[in-house]
């Protein structure tokens, strides 16, 4: 088993920026690729990037040039950068990994999961 636990969650103004972090602890050796999803009262989670253990990275079309995501091996640790938010990002972020290659976008292929952080940002 893997456990996720995501923190930097919050309330923001349009156009601020925020950093999520989420580690992983247990078997960590057994997942590959790590990503971040997100998700709004009705509607279905999505994809909002995602990276692998060698650093590669894969990014929703929302997102591409606002977010980052990055990988820090050491501390089996990976963060999502968010820039200039929008009121459109607000949602629950969920960390998720996966024993496979993280370029699988459906949340169904995924394994593991965070309990969630609230982003907000306000208009």
């Amino acid at each position: 088993q893997v456990q996720l636990v995501e923190s930097g969650g919050g309330l923001v103004q349009a156009g601020g920026s925020l950093r999520l972090s989420c580690t992983a602890s247990g078997r960590t050796f057994s997942y590959y690729g790590m990503g971040w999803f997100r998700q709004t009262p009705g509607k279905e989670r999505e994809f909002v990037a995602s990276i692998n253990t060698n650093s590669n990275t894969f990014y929703a079309d929302s997102v591409q040039g606002r977010f980052t995501i990055s990988l820090d091996n050491a501390k089996n640790t990976i963060y999502l950068q968010m820039n200039s938010l929008k009121p459109e990002d607000t949602a629950v972020y969920y960390c998720a990994a996966r024993g496979a290659s993280a370029v699988v976008l459906t949340p169904r292929a995924w394994n593991y999961w965070g309990q969630g952080t609230q982003v907000t940002v306000s208009s």
